[in-house]
């Protein structure tokens, strides 16, 4: 009883109000990225992302109240199905845009590798968390890398170049957390740059032209570079303040493509200028800090483990999709937290935000 009143004491509503004043922030954006398409409301994106909505908050409801401890034991086997899904996400799953990701579901799409970012870091944990900070002898590190092998695969045949790099700094940041020596994780990113050449050769067309276009987006103006050149137009030409909302041109005007999903933060850009981009930035400035403090001040390995990898995905997430927005990273697809259209990542970003409250909750009492 004691602890149920002092968990209830902790639970972070300042984290839960800044992850909702953001999906505020989207909706508004979802919409007026979308009603020109002139679609009836029940056929809407506003209305498939509120169904998701509600699914993500069922979710976080279910992991804030059961203990993250009961979700660890358990990674294994959310490891093995979500592994399972992206085998067969591959051999039957949707294609779209030269990438096969979804699985169809009436009208809602189900895109397994939105939540294996998740379940990464629930295995990771177990792992790392049941070595009671020993990760220092390298043959250690056998086991995660491996775990991290075979989704990154899988990822990558997709092919999703954006999630299956995400995963990359979750498992460094989790190793370290663990315990292993820097040299090593220094070690894997000097052998992963000098591989780069390598995996070069297994990537898409597409996926080499926007790497390519990145260096040069006039290369290719009217292709591969005319997505980000049009994104910083829109971002530029919003200036202190914005054109107000449903009036930036680029977006309006149809200029922007994929302006619901990876480029969604170039309307709210264009729309309320630096102003609004710099308000939504503070707010997710805001849940990475509360996470940071959530793993300086959990005791147990295993929530410290948890609230460290959450607070690596979001700000990699964050970073990389605004950096690709204005040109300063390549385009790689993928989404703004609880912002970008698509009920998979809303789910899972919601998740992690439950997982994170959770920990806050419980740290002290394992």
């Amino acid at each position: 009883m004691f602890f149920e009143e002092r968990q209830s004491r902790d639970f972070d509503k300042t984290l839960l109000f800044a992850a909702l004043a953001i999906f505020a922030i989207g909706m508004a954006a979802i919409y007026s990225a979308t009603q020109a398409r002139g679609l009836a409301f029940a056929e809407s994106f506003v209305l498939r992302q509120l169904n998701s909505f509600i699914i993500a908050l069922i979710v976080l409801m279910v992991c804030v109240r059961v203990s993250y401890q009961k979700f660890v034991d358990l990674s294994y086997v959310f490891y093995f199905v979500t592994v399972t899904l992206l085998v067969l996400v591959l051999l039957l799953g949707r294609a779209r845009l030269g990438a096969q990701r979804w699985f169809s579901i009436g009208s809602f799409a189900f895109q397994p590798s939105e939540f294996i970012k998740i379940v990464l870091i629930l295995v990771l944990a177990n792992y790392i968390g049941g070595k009671k900070n020993a990760m220092e002898p390298i043959q250690r590190l056998i086991v995660p890398v491996l775990l991290l092998a075979l989704p990154f695969l899988l990822v990558m045949v997709q092919p999703d170049l954006g999630t299956a790099l995400l995963m990359v700094p979750i498992f460094l940041s989790m190793i370290l957390l663990g315990g292993a020596r820097v040299k090593y994780i220094a070690g894997m990113l000097i052998l992963g740059i000098i591989s780069m050449p390598f995996f070069w050769h297994f990537l898409r067309d597409y996926q080499k032209q926007r790497l390519l276009v990145f260096l040069n987006p006039n290369a290719d103006p009217l292709g591969a570079g005319y997505t980000i050149i049009q994104s910083k137009i829109a971002v530029g030409s919003g200036g202190l303040i914005g054109k107000g909302w449903l009036a930036g041109t680029q977006n309006q005007l149809n200029f922007l493509p994929e302006r619901h999903t990876d480029f969604i933060f170039s309307v709210i850009g264009e729309e309320w200028g630096f102003s609004g981009a710099l308000i939504l930035t503070l707010l997710y400035f805001l849940i990475i800090k509360r996470a940071l403090t959530i793993v300086s001040s959990t005791s147990d390995i295993y929530g410290k483990l948890i609230a460290g990898g959450i607070a690596v995905l979001f700000s990699f997430q964050v970073v990389i999709n605004i950096s690709m927005t204005i040109g300063l990273m390549p385009v790689v697809g993928i989404p703004l937290p609880f912002v970008s259209y698509g009920g998979s990542s809303l789910i899972a970003t919601f998740a992690a935000i439950g997982l994170l409250i959770n920990v806050g909750m419980r740290r002290s009492t394992f």
